[in-house]
């Protein structure tokens, strides 16, 4: 696989997990796509808020559980499920944050990623749907420079001979009638 296809993998992980955060009335939800030389750490920060740590705990939830059903993924790791201030899933290519608003604004993760280019989820979106629209039109149009056997151009395609079954020999096909009794003549 090569790594514009596991890149578009990841965005696709990002935009369901997105989702779920949204779905869950998370808030003020930024994607923090990480720049080149950060991405030994990660591609992708997907950063939301809570406003207490049951909805938290609920959204962080809500996206294992999605990832886990629809794409068969698990986080590699997850911490701070249990208090709920601050949970942490992480998918290697991508890291989740759930906050509570307090927390959020005391650590600033955006800030201290300053070369990451924020994007709102519809940002995101838009570039997703965009890149993977590039990607089927490329298909198409390798599809189409493929040239097509003509049926006409190139004939008929030769038949095939039948096989045949081995004839039995002369003297198997006599002894075999000579052996069968007559049906009739033992009747009479």
């Amino acid at each position: 696989m090569t790594t514009t296809q596991t890149h578009q993998q990841t965005r696709v992980l990002v935009q369901a997990a997105t989702q779920a955060c949204l779905d869950k009335k998370g808030e003020d939800t930024r994607i923090l796509e990480l720049d080149p030389i950060d991405s030994g750490l990660s591609d992708f920060f997907l950063v939301t808020s809570a406003s207490n740590d049951r909805q938290a705990i609920a959204i962080a939830d809500e996206i294992e559980h999605r990832l886990k059903k629809e794409f068969g993924t698990y986080p590699n790791s997850v911490e701070g499920r249990r208090q709920g201030h601050w949970i942490l899933l992480d998918y290697v290519d991508f890291v989740v944050h759930v906050f509570l608003a307090e927390r959020r604004s005391f650590y600033d993760i955006e800030r201290l990623r300053k070369s990451a280019r924020p994007l709102t989820p519809a940002e995101f979106d838009a570039e997703l749907t965009a890149a993977l629209s590039a990607k089927t039109l490329a298909a198409r149009s390798k599809a189409k420079a493929k040239p097509a056997r003509s049926k006409i151009a190139a004939g008929p395609k030769p038949k095939k001979a039948a096989k045949k079954a081995p004839a039995k020999s002369a003297a198997k096909k006599t002894a075999t009638k000579k052996a069968a009794p007559k049906k009739s003549a033992a009747k009479k």
